[in-house]
């Protein structure tokens, strides 16, 4: 009697082991821990909208001139038939996603009526002078779905306290202005140009005065400089990211303009950089940032803007692409046609991802967890993601198509909440009877575009082939682009 009670309870004892064996080995693994520098929920959401229009519009649209001087008679500025809607609806059917307007330059001149200067549009002959640009544009944006931001360059040569230490104030009180009294502001866009002002001086700008003065009326904004804190500058206004960008930076000890990093630094950012601060493209649809009649059939071919593209959003980086208004102040026929066409191709381009029918299988994943697993590669889900574990920084994924696929675009997506972490990769295609290379590349970010020869093949491979932390991917596509 004794010996069978014995079995019992070691049969139990048995059992109850193993039941929680299996049961320790389904429990969901916890996720990765984020790594590094991360962004801000509205950093995410700002970098999710990677496309957007800037609006160069002023004096210098009527007198052709880039840089106005200040001197300039605030009369000159008159558009004959100015309609920011065609602007928004423009912009909307370009597939953009907000408008950042300069609603003040370099030579002082304010886009609304500003109570601080006396060069703006009340001074103007548009409108009698009872004209206010931007109150039109924030309501075109709202009407289209846009967001929308400002430009006001804290440069000033027609403001007679610029060079004083009042005018970092009065600066402050224009910001106080555009930012109290339109609505909701996504971004605000500083740049760090530092000119003579009326008086010859240079005004020695407190940065910090200004940063506040934007948190306090809009605390979720973007600020784009050289050193953001919100997004930077890439460097050059061509339209090239670096083909390695982090978006991490060190920025201390550095500011905006004559203080700002290296320009190699600003274009590919730092794999070590303490602060999330993510790269923006800024680049013009002609080759000038105002319009001048001259260049109406200067605009970016076709081609031109693609590849612009590929070197910016497709290298993670945001797009602001400008579209100056012609005198009338609408958007040219000719730049409006190429931006429709330009929709068109990137639309066309990526309409079919072939890895969405294809078999994706990896050679680790999380606690071989399917929460983790590759289905979340393509299921257009922004906060799911493949991972592997913590010890496995590299790894490799496979595409079987099944069939035989023609494709020349891959696209690639970390999971960015996580942080930056691909730090090398490769791609191979299977011709049949051996894995040939396709490219190698470095970084990857919130989003990783390659463009290669057309390929037809059955499978396709991607090797990580080195990760600061474990690998975090959310978005796998596979296109054939026309061209």
């Amino acid at each position: 009697m004794i010996q069978k009670i014995n079995l019992t309870f070691c049969f139990l004892a048995c059992y109850t082991g193993m039941l929680f064996y299996m049961l320790a080995g389904c429990a969901t693994p916890e996720p990765p821990a984020p790594y590094g520098a991360i962004p801000t929920p509205y950093q995410i959401e700002w970098q999710q909208m990677e496309y957007y229009m800037f609006i160069h519009f002023g004096p210098n649209t009527f007198t052709n001139v880039e840089w106005g001087d200040g001197k300039e008679n605030p009369k000159v500025f008159n558009p004959t038939n100015l309609d920011c809607r065609q602007w928004a609806a423009t912009a909307k059917a370009a597939g953009m996603k907000a408008i950042i307007i300069t609603a003040k330059h370099h030579d002082g001149f304010c886009l609304w009526p500003s109570k601080y200067s006396t060069h703006t549009v009340r001074e103007s002959a548009w409108k009698d002078g009872k004209g206010d640009v931007l109150k039109e544009l924030s309501n075109a944006c709202k009407e289209y779905g846009l967001k929308f931001g400002v430009y006001l360059s804290p440069w000033d040569q027609n403001h007679p306290h610029y060079g004083s230490p009042e005018y970092n104030q009065v600066f402050s009180n224009t910001l106080d202005e555009v930012l109290g009294s339109y609505g909701h502001v996504f971004e605000q866009w500083f740049d760090g140009a530092n000119g003579e002002g009326p008086n010859g001086k240079r005004q020695v700008y407190d940065w910090d005065l200004f940063h506040k003065t934007v948190f306090r009326h809009q605390p979720h904004a973007i600020i784009f400089s050289d050193v953001g804190p919100g997004c930077r500058w890439m460097g050059n206004e061509r339209g090239v990211a670096g083909e390695t960008n982090w978006s991490t930076m060190n920025v201390a000890g550095f500011t905006p303009g004559h203080g700002a990093p290296a320009t190699k630094i600003l274009n590919s950012g730092e794999i070590d950089g303490k602060t999330w601060v993510p790269a923006e493209t800024d680049v013009s649809i002609r080759p000038g940032w105002f319009y001048s009649p001259e260049t109406d059939e200067q605009v970016k071919s076709l081609t031109k803007l693609t590849d612009i593209y590929y070197t910016s959003i497709g290298r993670n980086s945001n797009l602001l692409l400008n579209v100056p208004p012609d005198r009338r102040g609408r958007i040219h026929p000719n730049d409006s046609a190429r931006l429709m066409e330009f929709c068109r191709v990137i639309d066309e381009t990526f309409a079919v991802n072939l890895a969405q029918g294809a078999t994706i299988k990896a050679d680790n994943t999380r606690g071989r967890s399917s929460i983790y697993g590759t289905k979340n590669l393509t299921d257009g889900i922004f906060d799911t993601y493949w991972a592997t574990d913590d010890e496995n920084l590299s790894a490799t994924i496979e595409i079987d198509f099944r069939n035989e696929q023609t494709f020349n675009r891959l696209m690639l997506q970390e999971y960015i909440p996580l942080g930056q972490r691909v730090k090398g990769f490769c791609v191979e295609y299977w011709d049949g009877s051996a894995w040939k290379h396709v490219d190698r590349q470095t970084t990857i970010g919130y989003k990783r575009i390659l463009r290669f020869p057309t390929i037809t093949a059955p499978k396709l491979k991607i090797h990580i082939e080195e990760a600061l932390a474990c690998p975090v991917l959310n978005g796998l596509g596979i296109y054939k682009a026309s061209d």
